[in-house]
């Protein structure tokens, strides 16, 4: 009986794990934006005004684009590799490890 609903469950999932791991990959990224953004920060405090500026713009338009688009598909892939049987309970717990993460860095 349980051993059905989480393959139904994980089955579920499989159909949408490009959005799952878009969340996930989102997710990651809000909770370790700060971090990033403080070690650029420290790399290029010497600069001027006017350069650090640029390469902040830089960061968050283009860097973090690009880090969603190779982590969303890793993360699809990895996930893919998963039983159906153990996803739904994986994905759950990913989130739930996120979200202490989340709380315990005070992200919100």
């Amino acid at each position: 009986m349980i051993n059905e609903l989480l393959v139904e469950l994980g089955t579920w999932m499989r159909g949408h794990l490009a959005y799952i791991s878009v969340m996930i990959a989102a997710t990651l990224l809000v909770i370790f934006g700060n971090d990033i953004n403080r070690a650029v920060s420290r790399q290029i405090s010497q600069y001027h005004f006017i350069f650090r500026t640029i390469i902040f713009v830089l960061l968050c338009a283009f860097g973090y684009g690009i880090l969603m688009n190779w982590m969303a598909p890793f993360i699809q892939f990895q996930l893919g590799q998963v039983s159906a049987r153990y996803l739904g309970i994986l994905v759950v717990g990913i989130m739930l490890s996120l979200g202490i993460i989340a709380e315990r860095k005070h992200t919100f």
